[in-house]
């Protein structure tokens, strides 16, 4: 019995000791003296997402020193820098697919090399292999305001770039991300027509119609607004294939379309009548034109807009007196933010 009650009481003990020292190395969660932050960017329909951990200068000497030149760097703190892409992408002209890198730089003086790693999981540069290099670039630095704390920002965007920019101390240095909108947009289009929107004339109208805006596609355009138009005809899609075909250069094509288009307008909107003579009247195609604008202003008798349109057409056509004219009942019924506007108009057609 008291061998027995030994064995337990040793037991006991054992089982509290491997409990303590468990329990001992189960790490605290505290603050990080480098902070962990997080920046993203769209550009189009691709997200670029940079994960990095910020250090701050705390009076020490850090180009040539505390980061030496030559040398690999974490290009930050503590565990990798890592850039993510959603889709392919071109850094400084240079292809690199979608994924997830380790985000390295090799500093020095004049020139420095970012490198984008395949390994994306290690500790900071300790571990890095130049054999897991996706790419490597090279770029110049440049100066800063003095900056406490390592950030990275997204500057010189534009629709299809924007430069990924590390700034610290008084340097920054940055490198282009550059996306194939286009390409990438009609990608997620394709995707997304296999789903709801593919069920409905306006999703495959809309798809068209980026293929349209951005003069890009015509050949899949087409087949997507016939698509559309298969589903049910209406205004938009007859409007949007007659403007397709005639970027095609399929002239007589585009005008059979708008001969359709003069029987839907009776079903159309006050805005997609006046849309369409605009479309007119920038193709010069103004006795349409007119006959549009005519057309919706014997259906809204009241609107401003459809006076003032009305006035531009006639401008445009280069009868003064019947824009004068029409500008001046617009005058009459616009709104106070629209009023200045029309007078300087009148002004100058009064003038003539």
């Amino acid at each position: 019995m008291l061998m027995k009650t030994r064995y337990f009481t040793l037991a006991g003990l054992l089982f509290m000791l491997i409990s303590v020292g468990a329990f001992a190395q189960a790490p605290l969660t505290l603050p990080e003296v480098s902070q962990k932050a997080e920046v993203k960017q769209w550009i189009g329909l691709t997200e670029i997402d940079i994960v990095y951990h910020s250090p701050y200068v705390n009076a020490r000497k850090i180009w040539g020193d505390l980061v030496p030149y030559g040398k690999v760097w974490r290009a930050g703190a503590n565990e990798n820098t890592t850039i993510s892409f959603t889709d392919d992408v071109q850094i400084e002209g240079s292809p690199l697919p979608a994924g997830t890198y380790g985000l390295h730089m090799i500093p020095g003086e004049d020139e420095w090399t970012i490198i984008f790693s395949k390994d994306h999981t290690s500790w900071g540069s300790f571990f890095y292999k130049q054999t897991d290099d996706a790419l490597r670039v090279k770029v110049k630095p440049g100066t800063h305001d003095f900056q406490e704390w390592l950030d990275y920002t997204f500057t010189d965007r534009s629709a299809t770039s924007a430069k990924v920019t590390l700034s610290w101390e008084k340097m920054k240095v940055s490198f282009t991300v550059a996306v194939d909108v286009n390409a990438v947009t009609l990608r997620h289009i394709r995707e997304q027509l296999k789903n709801t929107p593919g069920f409905t004339w306006h999703g495959w109208e809309e798809a068209a119609h980026y293929c349209i805006v951005n003069k890009t596609d015509y050949d899949e355009a087409l087949k997507w607004i016939n698509t559309s138009i298969q589903i049910e005809e209406n205004y938009t899609n007859v409007a949007a294939k007659a403007q397709l075909l005639a970027l095609m250069g399929k002239a007589n094509d585009a005008a059979e379309e708008k001969k359709k288009i003069m029987a839907l307008l009776e079903t159309a909107t006050e805005n997609q009548v006046n849309l369409f003579g605009y479309e007119l009247m920038n193709e010069n195609d103004m006795p349409t034109a007119l006959e549009v604008f005519k057309m919706n202003l014997k259906k809204h008798q009241d609107s401003w807009n459809a006076y003032d349109s009305m006035g531009e057409a006639y401008g445009k056509a280069g009868d003064n007196k019947q824009s004068l004219s029409n500008y001046k009942i617009a005058l009459s019924k616009a709104p106070d933010d629209q009023k200045e506007r029309i007078k300087k108009i009148i002004i100058s057609l009064e003038k003539v």
